[in-house]
């Protein structure tokens, strides 16, 4: 029985993989900061105490190697984060040390408890910021625009370090946005989800975004975890771009989700004075704030997987309206279960 710890694993990436290792006959260690907070995404897979608790943080170099030597796991994931742009230009420093800093105590652990190990970590879009590219792949220059790109940027090439200096099987995913019902509502697609679920239910009166021309590539979480542990199947370690290569704005989300819950959206209005109203009754439903904008946004981001297809076997399935229609059913569920 192969043994996997996984940082992080009661957020979206890590309460997928803990379900598809398991289902692949893994003893699955979980470590993660935010207490029983996150404990509701394992309860809705089905896997609430099947993941076994690591008492492990990055922070501490001393607590990863006691980990390590203690759960002795073939394969070790890190979705450890201060995963927010926003939030990195407001504790720039304290991002970089858990992103940054923090995958370096990681790998030295690694190195020094058992350099056999296979490492994954979670890479981002985010590394290119701004590209000058119509897509981007494991070859395009990188320029990250935040305080949480630039994190993770020496992240991503301490991981490449690893690997090439010390002969470590350490891989990179470059991960384009990844969305699921699992996502927590701080992120924006979520956000709109949950609201447009309680929107339906009559519990409440309109959502408020950010920048709805803002574009992002859109995937789904649950697949990309798939290629997450492919990587780590390899003979060889790499990094890889996992993306659908298509492209969406805030507001075809919005618009997609509005439609799943049976609104159909019009657009009256410009700039921070536009509405989304419902075109059967003309109640104003989607209200715009500079709140919630950026305040460095990123160029349009579309990346490109053929790497990921072509030697680990990995493409994406669900479209975009299709991931939408399952966030809101799942949302929509969720308070019919509370009602």
């Amino acid at each position: 029985m192969k043994k996997a710890l996984i940082t992080g694993n009661r957020g979206q990436d890590g309460a997928y993989l803990s379900q598809l290792l398991l289902s692949k006959g893994y003893e699955v260690y979980g470590a993660d900061r935010t207490g029983d907070s996150g404990l509701w995404r394992l309860r809705e897979l089905g896997i609430e105490g099947r993941v076994k608790d690591a008492f492990l943080d990055i922070l501490e170099l001393t607590n990863i190697m006691d980990a390590l030597e203690r759960i002795q796991p073939d394969e070790v994931y890190n979705f450890a984060a201060q995963s927010f742009v926003k939030t990195s230009f407001d504790q720039p420093i304290l991002t970089a040390e858990i992103n940054a800093v923090g995958v370096t105590r990681l790998l030295e652990a690694i190195r020094k408890v058992q350099p056999k190990i296979r490492f994954f970590q979670a890479s981002t879009a985010e590394l290119f910021g701004s590209t000058g590219s119509a897509q981007q792949n494991e070859t395009n220059p990188f320029h990250p625009k935040s305080p949480y790109g630039v994190s993770k940027l020496y992240a991503h090439w301490i991981t490449v370090n690893y690997r090439d200096a010390r002969a470590m099987h350490a891989s990179n995913g470059i991960l384009y946005n990844h969305e699921s019902p699992l996502r927590g509502e701080e992120f924006v697609t979520r956000k709109i989800t949950a609201a447009v679920a309680r929107i339906r239910k009559g519990l409440q009166e309109s959502v408020t975004v950010g920048n709805l021309d803002s574009r992002r590539d859109w995937g789904y979480a649950k697949e990309y975890v798939e290629g997450m542990w492919l990587m780590l199947q390899q003979p060889v370690a790499g990094d890889y771009v996992l993306a659908s290569g298509k492209t969406h704005t805030v507001r075809e989300f919005v618009e997609a989700a509005f439609l799943a819950a049976g609104f159909r959206l019009e657009w009256r209005g410009k700039g921070l004075e536009e509405k989304g109203v419902d075109a059967a009754t003309g109640k104003a439903l989607v209200e715009v704030s500079k709140d919630f904008y950026r305040a460095l946004d990123v160029d349009v981001l579309t990346g490109d997987a053929t790497k990921a297809r072509e030697k680990l076997g990995w493409t994406p399935k669900t479209e975009f309206k299709e991931l939408v229609a399952i966030m809101v059913d799942a949302d929509l569920k969720r308070l019919e279960v509370k009602q």
